[in-house]
């Protein structure tokens, strides 16, 4: 699952950093000691740990995402956490390459108090072993008991590493049982999308096929070589990373349904014949001219500019990252908007296996061992995770934002229609629905959304019956500084220098001898090290989630 609510990057200077520290130090950090010694002693399991203390203190919390731009305190929903709990929070959010700036934070030893970061990345393993983090069930035995009855069971026997302590708590998790009982309303953030305006004109052709998908968007720039002014990109794609491209990779074996495993074994997906195909057909689609410069080189900040304009006319994309330009477009002409269609396909034309809310979710929230106040960041993170944290962060301040309506609470139809119409104004102003995203429960906060519109209503809608439960691969790449997370690291960044050059590949040979040569460092470099490591923890994985569902 991808990130809702995007708003435009804001960078927090140090400076403020330091002075938001301060003025915490000021507001109840001088007797923290004290402070936590008597909440260990007094701690009751049955009693929310966040009401025995609400004296103002302010957190300072990393969000490992460039594109994050929220300010805390800006928008009603976080001024009135602030009143409810007396926790103030100052995001760091990194100015350019996100590891970069959490490499550089791991190596001070010096991490902020919470740190928010992408579940698989490699960073995790490396603030765990390097005892960087807080293992959040001993503070919780400690500081405040009442975890335990907001915490999913479920998510913390997944997150239990090899020594008994969990580090850190998913958002956007989904236990098989949460597939049972919400599957058919789970949806997926993989979309193949295009503008409809233009597919329209073009004949709304198929483009699940190589043929299809090459002349379709061979059309769309002949019919429509500019927009207002600007060249037409006509396929846009997720950001070029270090390690590759996204949707050229797991996004694009979804659509292709791809399997991960074969007779109990992880599948190499990378060297599937229809995978192969369809990267040299973008191969292709660069031959033709159709795979527009900027798609190489473009950050988030950039490509949102352009979907806002409307200049790409098909994107393998994540539908939740696009939704406030789509609303945009709406706004301001509903057949210039964006919508999900069948896209690339397996030779066998099989339905996508898109990617769905598994157990390890998409991101983790851990507690540094330098945090300022640990029984108050332990009840906070409990805050934040129970129901009443859930629906004050979705729906606010009763009479402000939401009120009940027929016994249901729900928001204030202004603040639905400015959500609708100008997601990032909306942020601004309320902060409501999934502004603040870093701890959500998703199938909790169903109760709380506002029925989907146009145009993310179609997106969303198309996604359904397509969504899977990948959980049993959740965590089987290796990672940290083992072995095999070395090698791993290593062969994906390689990978991310291969994925351009076979775009640019003029021919088939060019493009098998480049992929084979990759294929030999791949396997020179240690691979069969990882896909026994990967294997090894499959397995491990299945026992997992036998004991869980038992």
């Amino acid at each position: 699952m991808k990130k809702p609510g995007k708003f435009m990057l804001a960078v927090l200077a140090l400076a403020l950093c330091f002075s938001a520290a301060a003025c915490s130090s000021n507001n109840g950090n001088e007797g923290n000691t004290a402070s936590e010694q008597n909440t260990a002693s007094a701690v009751d399991p049955n009693a929310a740990g966040w009401k025995s203390n609400i004296e103002p203190i302010t957190f300072d919390w990393y969000i490992n995402f460039s594109w994050f731009g929220a300010k805390w305190g800006e928008d009603l929903t976080s001024q009135y956490i602030t009143k409810k709990t007396g926790v103030n929070v100052n995001f760091i959010v990194p100015p350019g390459n996100e590891n970069e700036k959490l490499n550089t934070l791991i190596a001070s030893g010096d991490l902020p108090d919470f740190i928010t970061i992408d579940v698989s990345n490699d960073a995790v393993k490396k603030m765990i072993e390097g005892e960087l983090v807080l293992p959040l069930n001993e503070l919780a035995d400690q500081y405040d008991p009442y975890f335990y009855k907001t915490a999913d069971p479920a998510k913390l026997a997944w997150m239990k590493q090899d020594d008994g302590k969990v580090y850190g708590y998913p958002n956007a998790s989904s236990s098989s049982e949460d597939f049972k009982k919400y599957g058919e309303n789970f949806t997926s953030a993989q979309t193949f999308l295009v503008r409809k305006d233009m597919y329209e004109a073009i004949g709304s052709p198929d483009m699940r096929t190589p043929e299809g998908f090459l002349n379709a968007l061979k059309a769309a720039k002949e019919k429509f070589p500019e927009v207002n002014g600007q060249p037409l990109i006509p396929v846009g794609l997720q950001e070029f990373t270090d390690t590759g491209n996204n949707a050229l990779g797991d996004q694009l074996m979804n659509f292709l349904a791809l399997p991960r495993e074969k007779d109990g074994k992880v599948y190499d997906r990378t060297t599937d014949p229809d995978y192969i195909e369809w990267l040299k057909t973008f191969t292709e689609a660069n031959k033709l001219g159709l795979l527009s410069k900027d798609i190489f080189i473009d950050k988030r900040p950039q490509m949102e500019e352009k979907i806002a304009q409307g200049r790409y006319f098909a994107m393998m994309y994540q539908r939740t990252d696009m939704s406030a330009q789509n609303a945009t477009l709406y706004q301001q002409d509903p057949k210039s908007v964006y919508i999900a269609v069948d896209g690339p396909t397996n030779s066998n034309m099989d339905q996508p296996t898109l990617s769905g809310p598994g157990i390890g979710g998409w991101t983790l929230t851990l507690i540094s061992k330098n945090v300022k106040d640990k029984a108050r960041a332990i009840q906070f993170l409990t805050y934040m995770i129970s129901e009443e944290g859930q629906k004050d962060a979705s729906l606010g301040e009763k009479g402000v934002t939401y009120d009940t309506v027929d016994g249901k609470d729900q928001l204030l139809p202004e603040v639905i229609d400015l959500m609708n119409k100008d997601g990032a104004a909306s942020g601004k102003k309320y902060g409501v629905s999934y502004q603040y995203w870093m701890l959500m429960d998703t199938n909790m906060r169903m109760q709380w959304d506002p029925a989907s519109v146009e145009p993310g209503k179609q997106l969303e809608d198309w996604t359904k019956g397509k969504t899977v439960d990948f959980s049993l691969y959740d965590g089987i790449n290796p990672t940290g500084t083992s072995e095999e997370g070395i090698l791993s690291n290593k062969i994906n960044q390689e990978w991310g220098k291969v994925l351009p050059n076979l775009m640019f590949a003029k021919s088939d040979t060019e493009f098998d001898d480049i992929f084979s040569k990759y294929l030999k460092f791949r396997e020179e470099s240690g691979y069969d090290k990882i896909v026994g490591y990967q294997n090894e923890k499959l397995a491990k994985n299945r026992e997992k989630l036998a004991a869980i569902q038992q």
